[in-house]
């Protein structure tokens, strides 16, 4: 099959298209057909070996044989394991791949029902039937982990939240995950998109560019720093007395029903994926460079098969 294969850390240069062995699902997994992918920033922070930890995990001087990044797909599935109960062939589906990575592929195998922590092992579910394959890809990650930072912030209807970065995947989702939750919003972005977030549930916004949003004089409930652009001190004087600074670090495991709980949102119009852009499997290097240049509103999806 074919695969981009993370050759090198650095540049979106170092990803090459390579034809790899395709893989075959073990008893408790399945075969997924992948039609889409993203270009998530987790996979670019892997290319370039941002932070560290990544050559830790990945190979300390080169990415180790084959690695191929991709952190979340959606496509239908070829076959399953023989133990395999919750899914058959031909069912359309949408996956957070885990550590394991293996989006950027024409074929991945994931566990039915991982054991351990789901967001090393992968998380697999049937596919809102309201998306396509393209918009669907970009849920598992972003919206997982939007969701994680607002349950570990713990919260509530009435509460006031102001999320920085609320334009990208995890700010776009954050808003419409809060909205649910009953939370003010205040949306810390560009100009440009004010519109956008305000069409996803912004009640306020702050430009960025014109305010420092750490000198505003409203206090919040929770300050979510979906960019990793600043640090609890920065946000003290403007979080409540019992406030919680939140930023992507130190979330609680992701639980298997979760994924379904997106699902059933998006089913129901109260969460969408916002999609900026759309990209061939052969422009992935340039897909790398739009989001690594980190002005992308909501998500960018890659497209791997025609639909």
């Amino acid at each position: 099959m074919k695969a981009v294969i993370c050759t090198q850390y650095g540049p979106p240069e170092t990803l090459r298209m390579r034809e790899v062995e395709k893989p075959r699902p073990k008893d408790h997994e399945v075969l997924i057909k992948v039609y889409a992918t993203t270009a998530h920033i987790g996979d670019t922070r892997i290319r370039r070996a941002d932070p560290f930890l990544v050559r830790i995990i990945f190979g300390l001087f080169k990415p180790k044989k084959n690695l191929i990044l991709g952190l979340e797909v959606s496509g239908v599935i070829e076959s399953v394991g023989k133990n395999v109960k919750s899914f058959r062939k031909s069912d359309k589906v949408f996956a957070l791949t885990g550590f394991g990575l293996g989006g950027y592929a024409e074929y991945i195998c994931l566990p039915e029902k991982a054991k351990g922590a789901l967001q090393r092992k992968g998380l697999v579910a049937i596919k809102p039937e309201n998306l396509s394959f393209e918009e669907a890809a970009t849920v598992p990650a972003g919206a997982l982990t939007a969701l994680k930072n607002l349950q570990k912030a713990n919260i509530k209807a009435g509460q006031k939240i102001l999320i920085n970065g609320a334009s990208g995947s995890l700010g776009t989702y954050a808003i419409q995950l809060a909205r649910h939750f009953g939370a003010e919003i205040t949306a810390v972005c560009s100009a440009k998109n004010f519109e956008l977030v305000k069409s996803i549930g912004a009640d306020k916004v702050i430009d960025y560019t014109e305010q420092d949003f750490t000198k505003t004089d409203e206090k919040y409930d929770i300050v979510y720093d979906a960019v990793m652009k600043s640090k609890r001190a920065h946000c003290r004087r403007i979080l409540k007395k019992k406030g919680v600074f939140i930023n992507n670090s130190g979330l609680p495991n992701i639980q298997e029903n979760e994924l379904t709980f997106i699902k059933d949102l998006i089913e129901k119009n109260i969460l969408k994926p916002i999609l900026d852009r759309t990209y061939p499997i052969e422009d992935i290097v340039e897909a790398h460079r739009y989001v690594d240049k980190g002005h992308k509103v909501g998500n960018v999806a890659i497209k791997m098969f025609e639909s």
